[in-house]
């Protein structure tokens, strides 16, 4: 299910939907118009100085048991790089103040029976030591894995395995790339 989905009756007059799951939703009763935009999450790749990457195991739905970087929702607000800060912060109890953007990437974050559409933020982080502990609640494993070793069929997320493929092929891996989903045709 959509979010639209979940819209049979106008939030503001309470009539009927005559169109259950129109996106945007527009309300022939009253004229409201109501929009769904994508939620906004971030994303680290955290490199250590021996060139492996953090990757954690997910401990909870979507995706148990599955690997991702360290990130989460941006809370409204937040802004993005602190957002990504308080993730890692929450997650594996490390502190980085240096992000380098990286790219962005569409999500489907498929939770409780809904769909949600969300825009990925990526960062890249330099860390000088591996001093990771994971949260027991967000996070079952904290995984130092070299660059050239990571599998992107063990990770979760569809945007995180894109970001991931493009991050480990460019010749600038490690020095964030500065590139977008569009690059390459001709859009910005």
């Amino acid at each position: 299910m959509k979010p639209a989905d979940a819209f049979r009756h106008c939030p503001k007059c309470g009539k009927s939907a005559a169109e259950a799951g129109r996106a945007p939703f527009l309300c022939a009763a009253c004229g409201f118009l109501f929009y769904f935009n994508p939620a906004i999450a971030v994303g680290a790749v955290l490199l250590a100085p021996d060139d492996t990457v953090l990757l954690i195991r997910r401990a909870k739905d979507p995706h148990r048991g599955k690997l991702s970087v360290p990130g989460g929702f941006v809370d409204a607000g937040e802004v993005a790089e602190d957002a990504l800060r308080r993730e890692i912060r929450e997650e594996v109890g490390m502190e980085v103040e240096r992000l380098d953007y990286l790219c962005s990437q569409p999500n489907q974050y498929h939770y409780r029976g809904v769909t949600y559409q969300v825009l990925d933020f990526f960062y890249l982080g330099h860390v000088e030591q591996k001093s990771a502990q994971a949260d027991p609640g967000e996070v079952s494993e904290v995984c130092w894995i070299p660059r050239g070793q990571i599998i992107l069929e063990e990770i979760a997320f569809d945007s995180v395995r894109e970001m991931l493929r493009s991050f480990l092929a460019s010749p600038r891996a490690g020095q964030g790339a500065n590139t977008s989903r569009s690059e390459g045709n001709g859009q910005k």
